[in-house]
């Protein structure tokens, strides 16, 4: 009579009394089958020997094979126009700048440094080929047919952003010139940093010394603007740095903002290191390494851990061109808050107190552009309202420091300019005026005059 037992490996099998399994037998070390079962029995086929396994071969798909399948070949060339998952997690056009192989991959395993076509080249970045949608892949692309392409896929927003960044400041670079800059900074050589309290993601290339060429990440005492490859660098430093504020005369304060001017001659490393670390963020500029020349204005807000850098301008000390800024910016987590008008309105109010007209060094960023355009339209509009139109371009530009080529071209934007009998004539009705302003939108943070202690520099 047989009975249920467990084998060894926990499973149920039917066994007779001896152990064995039904119509099984064993005897002198040999097994003997039943007849009755001989039927019901499935036999494996048997291993190879030696002599079959010579026969058999393990086809691999060659890379001739998966360039019939694809229609092209690993890896994929510069200059190759694919569709890639950006962060969004939807599919943008991409043209591939750069390529460098994994370290410890295999023969064919690349990353990529892609542009999206759609989007200004502060997004450009390094990804892996899973983000790549390789049945997309276009390698030989009329520019004029893709361009067209593109801009009939984009959102009405996103063709606003191209449209600004399409004035992105190379109008003054002939084409040789716009192409050499293009290919000496077409790759970010520093992917992040580390800046007081935030990490940022950086935007552009910035020529920093060939000893850092192997570093993604670099971190700045937001003090003096050293910056160091190792954390454990930068704490040290931090433990032996005495500078709770940039190095130079505190000429404005205001609740909890401040503004400190540096004289690059008298503070040079850290001029250098400024232009540094605003030329990530910067497409189009030049980077100055003789910022003898300049002043810096380093706007902060101060708490009491310090004063910590928001933005900054610079200025030449002596423009021929009558520039009152060479170079502005707010550092990524501090924009959208008001301070980029508040740095513009800033330096028309150092323009002021030299008793001068002003204007930005050209050529502007994008959001240079933007940000200029939006302070120069609401002064203007606010005047206009305030005396009813009875005012001249003149008077506009001596009230408010403006350069009289910004006035018109600010008036002309917003048609409230005409030209009769061989001078301009400005339209101020004031629902008009009204709908302007409200399409400004509201100002960035006011500067406050009274609390400015700041004479024009003189030569020592």
């Amino acid at each position: 009579m047989g009975s249920l037992q467990e084998d060894d490996n926990s499973a149920i099998s039917m066994a007779d009394d001896n152990g064995n399994a039904p119509g099984v037998s064993v005897s002198n070390g040999g097994i003997t089958v039943k007849e009755e079962w001989k039927s019901d029995i499935t036999y494996a086929s048997p291993l190879p020997t030696p002599s079959t396994a010579s026969s058999i071969v393990v086809k691999q798909e060659s890379s001739m094979d998966r360039k019939r399948k694809l229609g092209f070949d690993l890896p994929l060339d510069v200059g190759t126009r694919v569709l890639c998952k950006w962060r969004d997690d939807k599919f943008h056009p991409v043209k591939i700048i750069e390529r460098r192989k994994l370290p410890n991959g295999a023969l064919n395993d690349y990353e990529y440094y892609v542009h999206y076509t759609e989007f200004n080249r502060r997004l450009d970045e390094w990804v892996k080929l899973e983000q790549l949608k390789l049945d997309s892949v276009e390698t030989d692309v009329d520019e004029k047919i893709e361009e067209k392409v593109s801009s009939l896929k984009m959102t009405r927003h996103q063709k606003r952003k191209i449209d600004e960044t399409h004035v992105e400041g190379h109008d003054e670079l002939d084409a040789a010139s716009l192409r050499e800059h293009e290919e000496f900074t077409k790759v970010k050589n520093i992917v992040k940093i580390e800046l007081g309290k935030y990490e940022i993601e950086t935007w552009y290339f910035s020529p920093f010394p060939v000893e850092y060429n192997d570093c993604e990440k670099l971190y700045f005492c937001e003090f003096c603007l050293n910056f160091m490859k190792r954390k454990e660098q930068l704490q040290r430093h931090m433990r032996k740095c005495d500078l709770k504020h940039p190095p130079g005369d505190e000429i404005y304060r205001s609740g909890s903002l401040s503004m400190f001017e540096v004289d690059g001659k008298k503070n040079k490393i850290y001029g250098q290191n400024l232009c540094y670390l605003a030329k990530l963020f910067l497409d189009h500029k030049t980077l100055y390494y003789d910022v003898d020349l300049f002043l810096f204005y380093i706007l902060c807000e101060c708490d009491d851990r310090g004063c910590h850098m928001v933005g900054y301008f610079s200025k030449e000390k002596h423009s021929e061109e009558s520039y009152n800024l060479a170079c502005i910016l707010t550092l990524p987590p501090y924009q959208r808050k008001g301070y980029g008008k508040f740095l513009i309105a800033f330096s028309y109010e150092l323009s002021k107190k030299e008793g001068k007209v002003g204007t930005p060094e050209r050529p502007l960023s994008d959001l240079g552009l933007v940000s200029y355009r939006g302070y120069w339209t609401r002064i203007l509009l606010e005047i206009l309202k305030k005396h009813k139109g009875n005012i001249s371009i003149k008077e506009l530009s001596e009230m408010t420091a403006i350069r009289t080529d910004d006035v018109i071209s600010t008036l002309q934007n917003l048609d409230l300019l005409q030209y009769r009998k061989g001078q301009h004539a400005i339209c101020a009705d004031p629902k008009v005026l009204d709908r302007h302003l409200k399409a400004a939108g509201r100002g960035g943070l006011e500067v406050d005059v009274s609390k400015l202690i700041w004479t024009p520099y003189r030569e020592q």
